[in-house]
């Protein structure tokens, strides 16, 4: 269970003249799974664009180990911490061993055939997201909840300690979003992997996360674990939506009820 440091230290980002995250201060608690909530545009994927190095800080700086995190080679970044973001592009024609393989890249000179080590990487990966029974499929013939499997099967090919996970469950069916956050938190249970996934559920977001960042228009309002955090009040501030919070009586994690708007 390798432990890193990633933080923000006063990050500000923006496209164009527009700022995005104004002055923000984020510290990831390792080995542990985070959430980052927010409403629509307040600054989520932005984040987590600005820790893979998708986009750079005009101001403030992000340290990985207490290194900046511009300074890291592209490979060697890409060993330690891996990114899924929003919406992949899906090659024309590939395979699911194929795209899943593409996750071996940092580990390989460019034109280095896959090795043991790299085959056996790859199967873990599909194993870990059941996606080993259609490993020979192509990705256009699956469903979403399959090929969203396949692409995080891709991230975990990689075998990074940090995985960045940009809405994993938009848009699929709750049986689908349930499977792959429990598949998610088997991960981090057995090998202590760092997740850092933005959802749109809060509740989801409350019974899975360790720990919650609330982001409201490009600053951080909140933090913490979810029972210290989600409150009809912090609800309120960050969705504008007034709500009641209960707790789950199976899970113990708060559970949003009765919303309505402002």
């Amino acid at each position: 269970m390798t432990e890193h440091r990633l933080i923000t230290d006063k990050i500000r980002v923006g496209y164009d003249k527009k700022i995005i995250i104004d002055g923000m201060d984020v510290e990831i608690p390792s080995n542990k799974i985070s959430v980052i909530i927010g409403a629509n545009g307040c600054g989520k994927s932005t984040l987590l664009k600005s820790f893979s190095r998708l986009v750079k800080p005009d101001e403030g700086c992000i340290l990985l180990d207490g290194k900046e995190i511009l300074s890291y080679p592209s490979k060697s970044l890409a060993r330690i911490m891996g990114l899924l973001p929003q919406a992949p592009v899906i090659p024309e024609g590939i395979t699911v061993f194929d795209l899943v393989s593409r996750g071996r890249y940092p580990h390989r000179s460019l034109l280095q055939r896959l090795g043991e080590a790299d085959m056996k990487a790859i199967e873990e990966a599909m194993n870990i997201m059941g996606v080993s029974e259609i490993a020979n499929r192509n990705i256009d013939e699956l469903s979403g909840g399959q090929r969203q499997r396949v692409w995080i099967a891709l991230a975990l090919a990689q075998q990074t300690d940090i995985l960045l996970l940009d809405e994993p469950t938009t848009f699929l069916d709750i049986a689908y979003q349930v499977e792959i956050l429990d598949r998610l938190t088997d991960l981090n249970l057995q090998r202590g992997t760092t997740i850092v996934m933005v959802l749109h559920d809060i509740n989801l977001a409350a019974r899975y996360g360790d720990y919650i960042f609330a982001i409201e228009s490009g600053k951080l309002i909140a933090q913490g674990k979810p029972a210290d955090v989600i409150s009809p009040e912090l609800v309120r501030a960050v969705f504008h939506v007034d709500c009641t919070v209960i707790r789950d009586p199976v899970f113990n994690s708060p559970v949003i009820i009765s919303i309505k708007t402002l």
